[in-house]
């Protein structure tokens, strides 16, 4: 059975960092893209970041470029997601997803998700 779980989330201050992990269990996902989005209380899912380990192609929603980073293990088992000056419109539940093929920020079309952890960022 296939999981993906994450973990780091937390409370830390504005300006902060935080590194999210998601490990997958359960298969390999060598050819896929990997993917982390958010959803704040009151809000939609949305896109976050994206990985596609087979060429280490990233792609990022324009509110997280040079802040955020994903990034990929060698061994193509964990996904991180180094989040650094955090803000409090960063305060979100945050999922690892996972899909066959290019990146994405279409959550639909994503075909694996984590339980997701919690990122606080108090001002």
């Amino acid at each position: 059975q296939v999981h993906l779980v994450e973990s780091g989330g937390g409370l830390v201050q504005a300006g902060g960092s935080l590194k999210l992990t998601c490990a997958t269990v359960g298969r390999t996902f060598n050819s896929y893209t990997m993917g982390w989005f958010r959803q704040a209380p009151g809000k939609e899912r949305e896109f976050v970041a994206a990985l596609r380990w087979s060429v280490g192609t990233t792609f990022y929603a324009d509110f997280v470029k040079g802040r955020f980073t994903i990034s990929g293990d060698n061994a193509r088992t964990t996904v991180y997601l180094q989040m650094n000056n955090l803000k409090p419109e960063d305060t979100a539940v945050y999922y690892c997803a996972a899909r066959w093929g290019t990146p994405t920020g279409t959550e639909d079309e994503y075909h694996y998700w984590g339980q997701g952890t919690q990122v606080t960022v108090s001002s």
